[in-house]
């Protein structure tokens, strides 16, 4: 009964998630254990620096890695503890590392490039668990945006014989995926379709403080800024066709407040964000639907940390009166813990030596077995 466990890290830096993944003897994978390892603070602020620098000195990247990789031990170890496992009950660690940087298009006219903060040699020492990562610079190298990865899971786990279906994954920056039914010849088809929680929480602390707006109550209390959000989705990301992929580097609090006049509410704000997080989702489930000649899909699964925000949920549901809004944890796959699952599947699909990819989102030439082996 081979085991595989994620490790994954998102934008939003509060903790490292571990999931363990059993595969049955047919292939059938189910979520068995869970563990989220909460990153101290100051390491945290450290770690949202370097991803913001436009340099940083190789003392402080090698201090930062190796801090980091030493929670990513303590959360694999207390996942197996919880467990009741050992090391060699698992047959490999999938780590994602914590991106850094990602700039699928490149910068100031240099090649496209992708930085995630990784250690996979010391996290085997540390664990005594093989460990595959490294995973999206293998889809770079063949042409693709190394992201977003989670698709190719989504078509694995979500995939109905005969429904359209959309996964909607709400971190800091949103994805989607259109999935056709199994009895069409259509390709599935994922990509960023902005920001989510990034900047509702950038925000939200600066105006409010914790680390995020709960059950976005605060996005509730206030008005939406028509001519504000008018001028932030003028971005040209929105309208950009897939494949496309984004984070920081594009959306962040010095991007908003260059839209901003100085007279707006910060409550309105807010709440504009959180506006304009579902109507880029929206426009993005439009671009697929043309791109696949899709009818209205049957549902829409939302994940993530954002799956919690009935604020921004009620906002897709009324722009999506033919969809059903419904819970990942339906289908037996919590909706915080979807993404560390995917990339337990992802080391089990490279030691399978099965392709990881969808070149139909990603945009690279062809499917790839992503990510490098490391032994303990």
């Amino acid at each position: 009964m081979p085991r595989f466990l994620g490790l994954m890290s998102g934008t939003s830096l509060d903790a490292i998630d571990a999931a363990l993944l059993h595969v049955d003897d047919s292939g059938r994978l189910s979520l068995e254990q869970t563990h989220a390892e909460p990153l101290p603070p100051p390491l945290r602020q450290r770690l949202l620096r370097l991803c913001q620098a436009d340099s940083v000195s190789f003392a402080e990247l090698a201090y930062l890695e190796d801090a980091f990789c030493h929670h990513q031990a303590s959360a694999a170890s207390r996942l197996l503890d919880s467990a009741g496992l050992t090391p060699g009950d698992i047959e490999a660690i999938g780590s994602h590392g914590q991106t850094v940087e990602h700039a699928p298009y490149g910068h100031a006219g240099g090649p496209a490039y992708t930085l995630q903060l990784d250690n996979p040699s010391l996290l085997a020492e540390l664990t005594g668990c093989a460990v595959v990562a490294d995973f999206r610079r293998r889809d770079l190298a063949a042409g693709g945006q190394a992201a977003p990865l989670a698709p190719a899971f989504h078509e694995a786990v979500f995939r109905h014989p005969s429904e359209w279906r959309l996964v909607l994954n709400l971190g800091g920056f949103a994805n989607l995926t259109l999935l056709p039914p199994l009895d069409s010849e259509a390709q599935v088809i994922g990509f960023d379709s902005g920001p989510a929680n990034a900047l509702l929480d950038a925000w939200h602390q600066r105006h409010r403080g914790g680390s995020f707006d709960a059950d976005g109550a605060w996005a509730a209390a206030g008005s939406v800024d028509e001519a504000l959000l008018e001028r932030l989705l003028g971005e040209p990301f929105f309208h950009r066709p897939p494949p496309r992929s984004t984070g920081r580097e594009v959306f962040h609090l010095a991007w908003l407040e260059s839209h901003l006049t100085g007279k707006e509410r910060p409550v309105d704000v807010q709440a504009t964000l959180a506006e304009l997080t579902a109507t880029s989702v929206v426009l993005g489930i439009e671009m697929a639907r043309e791109l696949s000649a899709a009818p209205p899909a049957s549902a829409l699964i939302p994940c993530g940390g954002g799956a919690h925000n009935h604020d921004l949920l009620g906002r897709l549901a009324r722009r999506l009166p033919d969809t059903a809004l419904m819970p990942s944890s339906d289908w037996g796959w919590p909706a915080d813990w979807l993404e560390a699952a995917a990339f337990a599947w992802l080391a089990w699909q490279r030691l399978a030596g099965r392709p990881g990819n969808l070149p139909s989102v990603t945009g690279a030439a062809g499917a790839r077995v992503l990510g490098g082996l490391y032994s303990p």
